[in-house]
């Protein structure tokens, strides 16, 4: 028993190698934080290691803990925007420490932040994580069409938001 919690210990320490940074990355473009994205993702391999045989019995773990670190992030949002309502007061915006990114990639994360949560959701696991529709949609509990027009939505919505910054680079090509 004890080289089966061995090898599982160890198991789990080579996914965390493997997918820690990604998993970060793709949290943070939800979040914004990058505090509150390793935050999650902690969280997320703590709920792994405490199940009775780690992850040996999920056919793909990154795709196990990418669930359960959005289910996270959701269950945030949620309990911010109840606490937001009973205090009625804006929850402070979060402090963030890294280098500063170049202007158009301030611009997409601005841009991103204010998708509604859904569009903003299937952009991240989409375009960030690289997951295919049949998958974002199986992650979200939602149909495949759901899925799609969420994307197009949130397409269209970024296009217009970042216009202005397609034409600022046009001119300055020119």
């Amino acid at each position: 028993m004890a080289g089966d919690r061995g090898r599982t210990d160890q198991a789990m320490e080579e996914l965390y190698h493997a997918c820690y940074r990604r998993l970060v990355a793709q949290v943070y473009a939800f979040t914004s934080d990058l505090t509150e994205a390793q935050d999650v993702v902690q969280e997320a391999f703590a709920r792994a290691i405490a199940r009775p045989r780690g992850l040996a019995d999920v056919d793909n773990p990154e795709a196990w803990l990418r669930t359960v670190a959005v289910n996270v992030v959701r269950r945030r949002w949620r309990r911010r925007k109840l606490l937001d309502t009973i205090m009625l007061r804006d929850r402070p915006v979060a402090q963030t420490v890294e280098p500063a990114p170049g202007p158009e990639r301030t611009d997409l994360r601005h841009a991103l932040a204010t998708l509604p949560a859904g569009f903003r959701e299937v952009v991240v696991l989409h375009y960030y994580a690289d997951l295919p529709v049949d998958e974002i949609a199986t992650l979200l509990g939602v149909p495949a069409g759901t899925v799609k027009s969420r994307l197009s939505r949130a397409r269209a919505a970024l296009a217009g938001q970042l216009d202005g910054y397609r034409t600022e680079v046009t001119r300055a090509r020119s």
